[in-house]
């Protein structure tokens, strides 16, 4: 045995039963209650004790089960002295039962000390109390010579197989902790691997495609530019330019979207900056910012652009207030406006919009929610999703 397994405390998977049904925990608390009740009911219905006396013995223990559950947290913390005192404050209490007459509880408590100590303390510590509390057993117990030492021997090798089994235990869970990390990992990795593909896949036939689009379009543009000016040359030279801004934009999606399949997406913040760049808005962002998951921000992005185009479409020239709150467990969205031309129209009234139909049961999927309807000024889009 190597000196660190003198002085290493058992592990704290060891000395966590986490793993336990709660049956099995019931059950082992019923008997435990059980044996309890039996033990109290042998020692104080033989006539030896009064009713005073009585309650002054069960008082003592209920007190020493509080300093067991206390000696349980404090070798749980790994906290060395207040362990070994409260163990000696539990082999007064069994010397002080011994000699008011109620030998059986100090039996239990001196080889309860004595297994537990094994269990749970390093064994430098653990192995001075079990000698120190099977001795007082074995001054005390009144059998021969050859059980008693039968039995200090048994209760020295439970103890410490105790021990044994526990760390058996510990070294299991933390080995299927282990596992079950690796399996979460391998997991991910196969799920980077194959939104890499997709975003592959995206940009080598839409990106691509699009791409090809803007400068078709833009050559388009140019060739109409220079035939005579006239009202059907007008019309066309507007309809080829929206159509530029139109593939210009889905480029620019298109892109975004390609940045979040391979993890490389921007923070919402910087995102929120940039969509109002060319509008009359104020982003604020409030609490303690933090990495989002790809759902949230992706719900945070599309809910804040549909909400300004619906802005730009019903309420033109209206100032737009965009406000992000991190929270505890969720991230909250607010987009508001001033109000404007075409604000009181049916999608300001309702709040119905296809887009916005389309953003509110994004935000359900991931369990959160989005609300829109008239504000104080004019419209309010309101997102709350976990994150």
């Amino acid at each position: 045995m190597t000196p660190a397994a003198w002085t290493s405390w058992p592990s704290r998977e060891a000395l966590v039963r986490e793993s336990r049904t709660r049956a099995r925990a019931v059950i082992g608390w019923f008997v435990r209650g059980g044996l309890l009740t039996l033990m109290l009911w042998g020692t104080f219905t033989g006539g030896l004790f009064g009713p005073w006396e009585i309650v002054v013995g069960l008082a003592g223990v209920a007190g020493c089960a509080a300093v067991a559950v206390a000696f349980f947290r404090t070798s749980l913390e790994n906290r060395l002295w207040p362990s070994l005192g409260l163990l000696v404050l539990l082999m007064l209490a069994a010397f002080g039962a011994q000699q008011a007459g109620a030998g059986v509880p100090a039996a239990v408590l001196w080889c309860g000390c004595a297994v537990t100590a094994l269990e749970r303390l390093p064994l430098s510590a653990g192995v001075p109390v079990t000698a120190v509390a099977l001795g007082a057993y074995a001054v005390v117990n009144t059998d021969s010579w050859l059980s008693t030492a039968l039995t200090t021997v048994g209760l020295c090798l439970g103890g410490y197989v105790l021990r044994l089994d526990a760390e058996a235990r510990g070294s299991a869970q933390r080995l299927l902790a282990q596992e079950r990390a690796a399996r979460v990992a391998e997991a991910e990795t196969a799920a980077l691997d194959e939104r890499s593909r997709i975003a592959r896949e995206i940009h080598d036939v839409l990106a691509h495609s699009l791409s090809a689009q803007l400068v078709h379009l833009e050559a388009a543009r140019l060739l109409i530019e220079r035939e005579p000016a006239g009202e059907f040359r007008d019309q066309v030279l507007q309809r080829v330019v929206a159509a530029r801004s139109m593939a210009r934009e889905g480029l620019a999606e298109t892109r975004q979207a390609l940045s979040a399949l391979r993890g490389e997406v921007s923070p919402v913040e910087e995102f929120l900056r940039q969509l109002v760049m060319a509008e009359p808005a104020e982003v604020r962002v409030e609490g303690e910012q933090r990495t989002l998951t790809a759902e949230a921000s992706q719900a945070v992005r599309r809910v804040a652009q549909e909400a300004l185009t619906n802005v730009r479409k019903h309420a033109p020239g209206a100032r737009v207030l965009i406000r992000l709150e991190y929270l505890p467990d969720v991230i909250a969205l607010e987009v508001s406006d001033s109000g404007g031309i075409g604000a009181g129209d049916e999608l300001a009234v309702s709040g119905s919009g296809y887009g916005l139909l389309g953003m509110r049961e994004r935000a359900e999927l991931l369990g959160g929610t989005l609300e829109a309807g008239p504000g104080e000024e004019g419209f309010v889009v309101s997102l709350r999703v976990p994150a």
